[in-house]
């Protein structure tokens, strides 16, 4: 049976920190999104975290910085200031000494229908590979980097239609320090409102390079982060594709109000799925 944690904040780890530790679930700790802390005093927010989370021993992992910084905007002057938000969230990984890091896929909508529209790239050069070069100019050094502190970055899906696009990319860096993520609710938005395939689809394409999921119900329309079992996907079918892998990757509740995290384990232990 698969064990799920979840992803939370400061705040909502007094309330969940003994169930975390009573079965050394994941854990992804959500605060260091905000631009705010990335430039501010982050150490002092760590150290408030790492005292939550005293006996804690599971798998813990961050969401790197997603607002503003997206990984394929390669402009010679803006560049080296995403760069910079990321090696930063790297060491703020190094400080709470976790080994997971959350970062969110590049391909668009848009991406989709144009990747294939070579005729409008430079001579030579296609439209996926150019996406990837303009990635890597990005995130060369935060994987080097990620490398040398033993943190795994993992490409979450957002707009994703074709899950292969970002497997072809975290394969590009040729480190076992790139790897994938999903989020299971943005692949089901994907699936209803896009064309995607459904969710478990987007599990069994990853393979053995998924190393993290973020749990949560959505209605093939919005990006909901309902609790499983209020929306519509497939959870049998999703639990199917996570268990038939070769290492189970990181698996947390990624919901919209930490309260309702104990609706969804009722629901996983209802359906003989999780607990």
């Amino acid at each position: 049976m698969l064990r799920i944690g979840a992803a939370l904040t400061l705040a909502d780890l007094p309330l969940y920190r003994d169930w975390l530790i009573a079965g050394q679930r994941d854990l992804e700790i959500q605060d260091f999104i905000r631009t705010d802390l990335l430039l501010g005093d982050w150490r002092s927010h760590v150290q408030a975290i790492r005292a939550e989370l005293d006996g804690y021993e599971g798998r813990l992992g961050l969401h790197g910085p997603f607002i503003g910084v997206p990984i394929d905007n390669n402009d010679p002057e803006i560049a080296p200031i995403i760069t910079r938000r990321f090696l930063t969230a790297l060491d703020i990984c190094a400080e709470m000494r976790a080994v997971q890091m959350v970062i969110h896929s590049p391909y668009s909508t848009w991406d989709y229908h144009n990747l294939g529209n070579d005729a409008a790239t430079a001579p030579g050069k296609s439209a996926r590979e150019l996406k990837i070069a303009a990635v890597h100019e990005v995130m060369a050094s935060v994987v080097r980097k990620a490398e040398d502190l033993g943190v795994t970055l993992v490409l979450e899906n957002i707009e994703d239609i074709d899950p292969r696009d970002r497997l072809l990319l975290a394969q590009s860096f040729s480190s076992e320090n790139v790897k994938l993520s999903i989020d299971t609710g943005h692949a089901h938005y994907a699936h209803g409102a896009t064309g995607a395939p459904p969710v478990d689809y987007f599990v069994t394409a990853a393979g053995a390079d998924l190393a993290h999921v973020h749990i949560q119900d959505a209605d093939g329309y919005a990006d909901r982060h309902w609790a499983p079992g209020r929306g519509s996907i497939n959870w049998h079918a999703v639990c199917a594709a996570i268990a038939a892998l070769p290492v189970q990757p990181h698996l947390v509740l990624e919901l919209r109000h930490a309260a309702d995290i104990p609706a969804a384990m009722a629901f996983f232990a209802r359906e003989g799925l999780a607990g």
